[in-house]
């Protein structure tokens, strides 16, 4: 990734900050985009500030760049909420952060993206994928988010390729937020195949892979790293072939 220019929204912290490091290790100039600087700079990458739901200030952002080739729309999360605890509105609000904001900067990094010849990774979520209870607006954006990235690698192909990077749990500084205390974290990476949450280095290295001339030919596609996904409920749940 030398000489290429990689800007990755929401870069400062969790996943994103793994993702930056991910591309200044391949030895791309990192730009990571934010309300509010990290609290320890992450070396090698250079911050710019922006509210990503504001679409005139993410415009300005990229038109004040000379270069981009890689965008990485990472940016993105919601707290648990349940439907019927709020209103429309507040739901939205996740909607317009996890869906309309990477909308908003692929359309605003297009005409940078294609001059490179570049590539847009789409940060997904097995939310997407899955019923998902307590964060329905959550799943139901990242849902969107894949399907959107399929129809712009259509529509954008041959100067620009887009994929979906769909990640499971990833242990970041908010981890204990969703899942306890270390015991409850454990249990839960026990409920993963491979046993653990992944690091936030791992799906760096994952989009790098898919933002790389390794994958070259790869787009509009949707890579899985959730180390197996989940074990059926029923499994557990059946009697058939247990024994007594």
């Amino acid at each position: 990734m030398r000489g290429r220019v990689v800007v990755v929204t929401g870069g400062t912290r969790g996943v994103g900050a793994g993702i930056a490091a991910a591309f200044v290790r391949a030895g791309a100039r990192v730009l990571v985009c934010a309300r509010r600087p990290p609290e320890v700079p992450a070396p090698g990458c250079e911050f710019v500030p922006v509210d990503l739901r504001d679409p005139a200030a993410v415009r300005a952002l990229f038109a004040g760049l000379d270069r981009v080739d890689v965008l990485v729309n990472n940016a993105g999360g919601t707290p648990y909420r349940l439907l019927g605890d709020t209103d429309a509105e507040r739901h939205a609000r996740v909607i317009e952060l996890n869906l309309t904001a990477p909308l908003t900067a692929s359309l605003a990094a297009r005409a940078h993206l294609a001059a490179a010849r570049g590539s847009i990774v789409m940060i997904g979520s097995v939310s997407g994928t899955r019923p998902s209870p307590g964060s329905a607006a959550y799943g139901a954006a990242k849902a969107g988010l894949e399907n959107l990235a399929r129809s712009m690698a259509v529509e954008w192909a041959p100067d620009i390729r887009v994929n979906t990077l769909v990640l499971g749990m990833v242990r970041t500084e908010l981890t204990a937020r969703h899942y306890g205390d270390a015991a409850g974290v454990a249990a839960v990476g026990a409920t993963v195949p491979l046993g653990r949450l992944a690091e936030p280095r791992e799906a760096g290295e994952a989009a790098v892979f898919l933002a790389s001339d390794a994958a070259s030919y790869i787009t509009g596609a949707s890579l899985l790293v959730h180390g197996g996904g989940e074990r059926p409920a029923f499994l557990d749940a059946a009697t058939a072939h247990k024994e007594a």
